[in-house]
């Protein structure tokens, strides 16, 4: 994602918006992203943990305040997704689901929005969660959403990323590899280093992976 500035102007949310609505969508989306990198990244254990629940608690009051906007939807489902995955338990199916739901909506409204991120997010649910009769996940859904998003950030290095790992998950090494590889030399984001920086550990493990299952 570019600094969240200059997107939203890109998007035309000015021509949408009074000068202090925006400023307020723009700041709280910002707080949204900054603080995720933050709190999963850089913290571990109940802190991790704790710090979460109190994200999710701020991102309800963004999309509550912008219900027809879909920025604060994305970053709320990628906040409950995320919380959904470091808690674990039965509980997380039901962030799981709840993010879900976010992003969808999300979806609705804009697909486009955030360089496609809630395509993104949504197909990495999809792949991450079990199927049924115990969750929602389906392989299917998840390839055709990650390949949207890729279709709308091509060069991105979460759109690539996340269509990498689900890749590495098939066994599908040589494509994966091609992916990750871009993901990996995606230009740095102004006021995402935390975030980047995590990523790209992401992307160096998951490239670590495939050397390690395709002897």
């Amino acid at each position: 994602m570019k600094r969240i500035h200059s997107l939203l102007f890109a998007l035309g949310l000015s021509l949408l918006y009074t000068g202090g609505a925006l400023a307020g969508l723009e700041e709280d989306v910002v707080y949204l992203q900054t603080r995720w990198a933050e709190v999963n990244y850089q913290l571990e254990g109940k802190a991790r943990l704790a710090a979460f629940e109190q994200l999710v608690a701020e991102a309800d009051r963004v999309t509550a305040a912008h219900p027809d906007r879909p920025e604060g939807w994305i970053w709320s489902g990628i906040v409950k997704s995320t919380y959904a995955g470091a808690s674990g338990g039965l509980g997380a199916l039901s962030l799981a689901k709840a993010s879900k739901k976010d992003l969808e909506r999300a979806l609705a409204i804009d697909p486009q929005a955030l360089q496609g991120s809630a395509c993104t997010s949504l197909g990495t649910l999809y792949y991450s969660v079990p199927g049924w009769p115990v969750g929602f996940g389906d392989r299917h859904k998840a390839e055709e959403l990650l390949q949207r998003a890729l279709a709308i950030d091509p060069q991105g290095i979460d759109s690539n990323y996340f269509y990498g790992d689900y890749l590495v998950r098939q066994k599908r090494f040589d494509d994966a590899r091609r992916h990750l590889l871009v993901a990996q030399g995606a230009p740095a984001r102004a006021g995402r280093e935390v975030a980047d920086a995590g990523r790209q550990r992401e992307i160096a493990a998951a490239l670590a992976r495939i050397e390690k299952e395709s002897r």
